[in-house]
């Protein structure tokens, strides 16, 4: 039966009738507790009183066909609420006390989803520059400030506030209402389940993505785009395969019509195949041994082989439905199958039998989907709703590993083209999981995915790049090189081919290092061995190149090369894509504008909705007017029909141009019989051709008139001359210029870096040729493998910064399986004779282990260094002594000589950072096993509340500001809790964070409060503060760390900072109990300024 309906309201003109309109969106107004804001499908929007139950407003729309899909009151301006259309992407504002909209933008083709206003809008970064405060005075001679175009109706200006816009094909931005202009769209993407994910084969810059939504996409992952997205809708699709080579066409799989093939180019599905009826198609595979075949398997039981253009060439009929099928890599004519028998098949073309070949039991589920592995011949893995993932061999017909550990049917697969054991799957449990399927150990969990994991794909030429997609309708791009450390490294060492490159019997030897046995890393290899000379930059690059993520490292390499002089021509064909190097910023542009004014489409066609000639005319006029070239905008300005933009600018070529250009315009408004050509004419002193105008009208009233006037020299002929003070303009401008060129990078930079594409940042630094940043760029972005590439290429220019990078990645090789290495990294600094040191007094090992390291690095054995250290201890050198204690056989002896000399140091007024950080650096080094022993106790705690606090004085040099209160409260908790005696009271430190905090405003004032100034007190202490403290002498390392993915949110696993309190955002680092966490760049952070753990136990911090 009905329910109860205590008030029912419907629109007026259905009173009475059985019509149904069905409400689209309703909303309450925010100032009021009974005014409803209703949308019917049909009837438009009124706004209703609940109490009294009536209409008090119907808003009619200019159109009839328009309907309201959302609505949205705009809370920072009272009455006034924004609609979005549901037929195409119109974002209308309207305001109560009018029944029309006040204004109307056309936002997208596609239709609202969705809307919400923020009525806060995002803080702009404060450019006094750009923004006047209130106490600018103006005197009478300040050039006028025209006030803001109204639009239509001049009794409303629009509200400041951002619309999130939602639209029906998954595009999503923040339109800005009162700029009229998106700060941020994502033009497209998929609104439902993606289920598969498959790279191009010619370029790995382009991933294709097939979607519950009926739809197939192909995004750049360089710009996250959507570049080309399939016509129509194609009901649910499961599965996709691309095209072998550059044949730019997709294969794709439905639940209910079938297969096709969609030419991506031509936009459009050029074959169907339907030989399995309404059946869905769980997998299509395009065969690329053979570009002719193309196989499915369907619900219906078959597996079918047939050619592109639809002739059947096998059936393989299988007891229960097939969900997978993958063809060999090595055999054109293999292909093995997955079904829902709990069975794994493997049949073979070239014989007329519809029998298989093989079949594998012991799944204890239905097998979805089945990988040959690309490197080991006869090997395949298959995943199954058992949870579990099957290694088999072909050759001895057998389970040789069954990998457990997903706790929910398995999906994705995926062997990594490079490393032979590497493999990969994703499940319904939400996760992916990497496996060494030599011993079926698993390497790592992710757990990052919001719902079941479908599809997992890399390119064989970005092997360490993963893709990955979901039910949680996202892609996600992931770097699989922490899992191959230390290759990348042994590169940069200039290790020996057989540490890097090796053959797959080698790599899969039980415990043997990662070695690449793939087809990549062989052409690497055949390349650099062609080279004479010195090859090693080229071999850094094109390594750097295939280890590294999308996202600019090729760019950034272009621009080095242009900088190291290589020849323009040579430059790849993309490059105008990316960040160019200021030299070929103009010329670059030119042809861009030169390009849509020819409107010449690529080869690709217009691809998603293309912008219309119009469109692109205007954005070569608007690069043109950039570039300062004002008579190219001017005309193409006249082209669009926008004259009073071209005559406004016009005297900024010349007088003569203008005037050139007023006679033109009044020439056609003459032709065209139109009353606005008056004031061209008389503007330019055009009386004659004015008169005759108005001669021909039979206005001849008015022709007398202006006749008179110019008799009575009213109307001037206006002079030739150009603006006063021409002669002094060939001063000398290029230095003001050059300054604004390096800030403007600066800035881009910097917003590139806080979105965490640190590689992006340094493009834009090494584009105006700033060396310095760009590798400090790269260096806060913790890209140090990059870093030390590009910097040994650029040499002498990059030196300092290249050596911190050594460094850096040399602690973090002080791990037990690569000691040697970090001794090889630290052997590429000149003077490196402390940091070998160090090296040596923290390794491990026995007796003669320490010994042998000690020879490799030029040191003397601990005996010997043992004696040193008594002797020169009488001579009273407190560094040298505690440097060979800690090389000796009793290293913990160093500790009371350092500390006491660090305490001292500290009682004393005058001390800064430089005279005690190289005696914490260097003690900090101590063995970890020795500084844990218990009658080391005292010694250790303080030892580390001493870096702790020194920690954060660096840490305010260095303004890691997210991380300087933590040290701080570190350093108190520790006085608080441990017997010690050293000169800090927690006092005083509580007073230094305070006035840190008040003296650099980081308490930033909000509108409502106003900052309170600090204290005189507060200065006093601060000044002290920063006379200890004194400069950061690395350039360009000052702030705050950004790694690659700082921004991205977090999904199903939620950590807690153990430092802030706050659900962390973007990668986490576990510290070593296992469970705390804090940030990747607050850990990266920290372990720069203090070595040692947060959780005080005296453990090393190792986040590199």
């Amino acid at each position: 039966g009905s329910k109860n309906q205590k008030h029912v309201l419907r629109p007026e003109s259905l009173e009475g009738t059985d019509e149904e309109d069905p409400v689209t969106a309703l909303e309450w107004d925010p100032l009021s507790t009974d005014y409803l804001l209703v949308a019917n499908l049909h009837n438009g929007i009124r706004l209703v009183d609940s109490e009294s139950l009536s209409c008090i407003t119907t808003f009619n729309f200019p159109s009839a066909a328009a309907s309201v899909q959302c609505l949205a009151w705009v809370s920072s301006a009272p009455g006034m609420f924004i609609t979005g259309d549901s037929q195409v992407g119109v974002l209308r504002i309207w305001n109560v006390s009018r029944t029309t909209p006040i204004d109307n933008f056309k936002l997208k083709k596609t239709g609202f989803h969705g809307l919400h206003v923020l009525s806060s809008p995002p803080k702009k970064k404060s450019c006094s520059s750009q923004y006047p405060t209130k106490n600018h005075h103006t005197s009478s001679t300040s050039e006028a400030v025209p006030p803001p175009t109204l639009t239509q109706n001049q009794a409303f200006s629009l509200p400041p506030g951002h619309a999130v816009c939602c639209f029906m094909d998954g595009g999503v931005g923040l339109y800005d209402m009162g700029a009229k202009k998106w700060d941020f769209l994502r033009d497209l993407g998929h609104v439902e389940t993606i289920f598969d994910c498959k790279f191009k084969p010619d370029n790995p810059d382009l991933l294709a993505t097939a979607s519950f939504d009926g739809t197939i996409k192909v995004w750049d992952i360089n710009t996250l785009t959507a570049v080309y997205t399939s016509p129509g809708n194609e009901g649910v699709i499961y599965s996709l395969s691309w095209a072998p080579g550059d044949l730019n066409c997709i294969a794709g799989a439905t639940s209910r019509n079938g297969g096709f093939i969609w030419d991506v180019p031509k936009g459009k599905m050029i074959t169907r195949f339907s030989e399995h009826g309404k059946n869905g198609i769980f997998c299509i595979a395009w065969s690329h041994k053979d570009s002719k075949r193309i196989a499915t398997c369907s619900g219906d039981g078959f597996c079918i082989i047939r050619t592109i253009d639809g002739k059947v060439l096998h059936k393989y009929k299988h007891p229960a439905a097939v969900f997978g099928c993958d063809w060999s890599q090595n055999n054109k004519d293999m292909i093995a199958t997955g079904c829902e028998d709990k069975n794994v098949r493997v049949y073979y073309l070239a014989t007329s039998s519809d029998q298989p070949l093989k079949v594998f039991t012991g799944h204890t589920a239905k097998v979805f989907h089945v990988r040959w592995s690309p490197l080991r011949e006869g090997i395949l893995c298959s995943g199954s709703d058992d949870g579990t993932v099957r290694i088999w061999d072909y050759t001895q017909d057998a389970c040789i590993s069954v990998l457990s550990g997903h706790t929910a049917p398995v999906r994705g697969l995926m062997w990594n083209p490079e490393i032979p054991y590497l493999l990969i799957s994703g499940s319904w449990d939400y996760t992916i999981r990497v496996w060494d399927t030599r011993d079926g150990t698993c390497l790592d969990t992710v757990y990052d995915h919001g719902a079941d994991v479908y599809g997992l794909t890399c390119h064989p030429s970005r092997p360490f790049t993963m893709a990955s997609c979901s039910r949680d309708s996202t892609v996600r791009l992931w770097s699989l090189t922490p899992l191959i450390n230390p290759l990348q490294i042994n590169i940069l060492a200039d290790r020996c081919w057989d540490e890097i490159i090796g053959n797959t019997d080698r790599a899969v030897e039980s415990g043997a290092p990662p070695l690449l046995c793939g087809k990549v890393s062989r052409d690497i290899k055949q390349e650099v061995e062609k080279l004479t000379g010195n090859p090693r930059g080229k071999k850094l690059r094109w390594f750097s190149e295939c280890f590294s993520p999308p996202g600019g490292s090729k760019n950034l390499w272009d621009l080095v090369a242009v900088i190291k002089g290589q020849d323009d021509s040579l430059l790849p064909q993309n490059y105008c894509k990316g960040i160019m190097h200021m030299k070929h910023l103009i010329r670059f542009r030119m042809s861009k504008a030169q390009e849509l004014t020819t409107v010449k489409m690529s080869k690709f066609g217009g691809g998603i909705g293309a912008p219309s000639k119009e469109e692109r005319l205007k954005e070569a006029a608007e690069i043109h007017l950039r570039l300062g070239q004002i008579q190219r905008y001017c005309e193409l300005m006249v082209e669009l029909g926008e004259w009073d933009k071209a005559l406004s600018v016009a005297p900024g070529v010349s007088m003569k141009y203008w005037r050139k250009l007023m006679q033109r315009r009044a020439d056609q408004l003459i032709q065209e019989e139109n009353d606005d050509v008056i004031p061209y004419c008389i503007a330019t002193g055009d009386v004659k051709k004015l008169v005759s105008f108005f001669t021909s009208r039979g206005q001849l009233k008015e022709a007398l008139l202006v006749a008179q006037a110019a008799c009575e020299g009213n109307i001037q002929m206006s002079p030739l001359s150009t603006t006063s003070g021409s002669s002094k303009s060939g001063g000398n401008h290029t230095d003001d210029y050059n300054e604004l060129l390096h800030e403007v990078s600066k800035e881009l930079a910097e917003w590139y870096f806080q979105d965490g594409h640190a590689v992006l940042a340094a493009c834009c630094h090494l584009a105006v040729e700033n060396i310095e940043l760009a590798m400090a760029n790269l260096i806060r972005g913790n890209e140090l493998e990059l870093a030390i590439s590009v910097g040994t290429v650029l040499g002498e220019s990059a030196a300092q910064a290249t050596h911190y990078a050594l460094e850096l990645l040399a602690r973090k090789c002080m791990t037990v399986t690569t000691w040697d290495l970090a001794a090889d990294l630290l052997m590429m600094i000149p003077d490196n004779k402390l940091q070998l040191v160090k090296l040596c007094a923290f390794y491990p090992g026995c007796i003669a282990e320490i010994n042998d390291l000690h020879e490799k690095c030029n040191l003397p054995d601990v005996e010997e260094c043992m004696r040193l250290a008594e002797t020169i201890q009488a001579d009273g050198d407190i560094f040298e002594t505690i440097k060979y204690y800690l090389l000796s056989t009793e290293p913990e002896k160093a500790l009371p000589i350092g500390i006491q000399y660090v305490k001292e140091q500290l009682c004393g007024s005058d001390w800064t950072l430089d005279s005690v950080c190289p005696y914490l650096d260097l003690l900090s080094y101590i063995r970890t096993e020795r500084l844990v022993l218990h009658k080391c106790s005292e010694f250790r705690n303080e030892l580390l509340i001493l870096c702790g606090y020194i920690g954060a004085l660096l840490a305010i040099r260095r303004q890691y500001n997210s991380i300087v209160p933590a040290l701080y409260e570190y350093t108190s908790q520790l006085l608080k809790r441990r017997e010690v005696s050293v000169p800090l009271k927690i006092e005083q430190l509580s007073e230094e964070l305070d006035a840190w905090r008040a003296c650099t405003q980081l308490n930033k004032p909000t509108d409502e409060l106003p900052c309170t100034p600090p204290s005189e007190s507060q200065r006093m202490v601060y000044s002290v503060l920063v006379s200890r403290i004194q400069e950061e002498p690395l350039k360009g390392m000052v702030g705050p760390d950004y790694v690659a993915g700082s921004n991205l949110p977090s999904h199903s696993d939620v950590h807690v900072s153990c430092l802030t309190g706050l659900r962390i955002q973007g990668p986490v680092f576990f510290l070593e109990d296992g469970k705390s966490t804090i940030s990747l760049n607050d850990a990266l952070m920290w372990a720069k300024v203090n070595p040692f753990s947060p959780l005080g136990t005296g453990i090393r911090l190792n986040p590199f």
